[in-house]
């Protein structure tokens, strides 16, 4: 799989907020650091299992 950049940000309240830019609208949260980024990991394998799926290209991952 390749790898794409995330951000990741405090929530207002609690946890932390996580997004790939890469992959508009592909953004989750979790109650730590680690969550958050496990759980955008699997975000992201859903997203581009969704682009596969319908036919649609699947954005290139970050530059080596």
């Amino acid at each position: 799989m390749a790898k794409y950049l995330v951000y990741i940000e405090r929530a207002e309240e609690e946890g932390y907020i996580v997004s790939c830019p890469a992959l508009p609208g592909c953004v989750t949260q979790g109650e730590t650091v680690e969550e958050a980024l496990d759980m955008i990991k699997d975000a992201i394998a859903g997203y581009i299992a969704s682009l596969k799926k319908h036919g649609e290209p699947i954005p290139r991952g970050a530059p080596r």
